[in-house]
């Protein structure tokens, strides 16, 4: 926590900012549990001042004991109705306290505050500095305690694609799928981060990419099961993609979709260590992508652990063969998704994992094999 804070406070002072609005809702708004442990609930804004114990507003109410507990290192206050409007009032106290003169600065921002409150903001704090980006950029490296809690959340999820694959079958529903997920993990006190799965039968194929909500259909046998799974550990999740066939072999254009997607996978692969560029590894996938006629719906790949990271490489960058001008350095975590589909949309497939860039290359975070698989009888 040490290394955070002063990570942040020199980021900060770069930058010519005094202090830091922190803000997250809904689960959402990766700064504020990366500085003081407690997980966004319904709306959490955290005031960050370097040299200053932090103040943490929260919502709802009865959700500040436990923050107290989880961020004992904050002042946690009652959020009442709104915790950024506590926070932007004691924001203008800070002001009117200091006077506008004595301000050393201004006021950064962090996180999805809403364009509602922009007025409200200037009128307190003046123009402020939005430091997304950049603070994105202090969660590329990984520290060592935050590579354990990943491999701790990837072998979470390699159990929970495990139990997956052993249970499911003809007849079985998707979001019983989902309870098999969960069942692999949650007892070992890991949380879901995402399990997506998506259902189609493979000689009629009507699904490219996994769904976020699970669907009433029951599996069936020629059906394909596609998943994207990441269960998490002091909120570092892993990330497994498979594809698995039902009850029934996979059809000659699965099979080439998944043979397209190995494929691109060790072309990224062979070119991914420190040094390596976005646009190289875009390169190398497309021409064995889009070389063989399919393309991808989701990302190629990307950053992943603290958030949704650097590198991204979308299906826009793939087929217009360009890319974020990030490079690759040791401590970084991607995530190499191949995720092929056939150009009309209605077929694909899902393979890849959660990577560790190290001094030389780069090690799998996870353990679970890679192929395709026939499961269900």
């Amino acid at each position: 926590m040490a290394r955070r804070r002063a990570a942040l406070a020199g980021l900060l002072d770069a930058r010519g900012a005094s202090d830091a609005l922190i803000y997250g809702v809904d689960r959402s708004g990766s700064a504020v549990p990366w500085l003081t442990g407690w997980p966004v609930t319904r709306e959490a804004a955290l005031l960050f001042t370097p040299g200053e114990r932090d103040v943490l507003f929260v919502c709802f109410n009865n959700h500040v004991p436990n923050a107290r507990r989880m961020a004992p290192d904050a002042e946690v206050r009652p959020g009442g109705g709104s915790a950024l409007d506590a926070a932007l009032a004691e924001i203008a106290d800070r002001v009117r306290g200091r006077g506008r003169a004595g301000a050393p600065g201004q006021l950064a921002v962090i996180g999805p505050v809403p364009a509602r409150a922009s007025a409200r903001l200037a009128e307190v704090a003046g123009e402020p500095l939005f430091l997304d980006a950049a603070y994105a950029g202090l969660r590329l490296v990984k520290s060592a305690e935050e590579i354990a809690w990943l491999r701790t959340g990837a072998a979470m999820t390699d159990a929970a694609v495990a139990a997956l694959a052993a249970a499911a079958g003809p007849g079985m529903t998707e979001a019983e799928c989902c309870a098999c997920l969960e069942s692999a993990y949650i007892a070992a006190g890991g949380l879901t981060h995402i399990h997506y799965l998506g259902v189609t039968a493979m000689a009629e194929p009507g699904l490219c990419v996994p769904a976020q909500w699970p669907s009433a259909r029951r599996l069936r046998a020629g059906d394909v099961l596609t998943c994207e799974v990441s269960a998490a550990y002091q909120g570092y999740p892993g990330q497994l993609l498979r594809t698995f066939t039902i009850a029934a072999d996979a059809t000659p254009r699965y099979r080439e979709l998944h043979e397209v997607a190995a494929a691109a996978f060790a072309a990224i692969a062979g070119r991914l260590r420190p040094g390596a560029r976005a646009a190289d590894l875009s390169a190398a996938a497309a021409d064995v992508i889009l070389g063989a006629g399919f393309t991808i719906y989701d990302d190629l790949l990307h950053g992943y652990g603290g958030g949704y990271l650097p590198p991204v490489i979308s299906r826009a960058d793939l087929e217009t063969r360009r890319a974020p001008d990030v490079t690759v350095e040791p401590g970084m975590t991607i995530v190499i998704q191949p995720n092929v589909i056939t150009p009309d949309e209605r077929a694909g497939v899902q393979t890849g994992e959660l990577v560790l860039i190290n001094q030389t290359g780069w090690e799998s975070l996870h353990s679970y094999p890679p192929g395709l698989a026939r499961i269900g009888g």
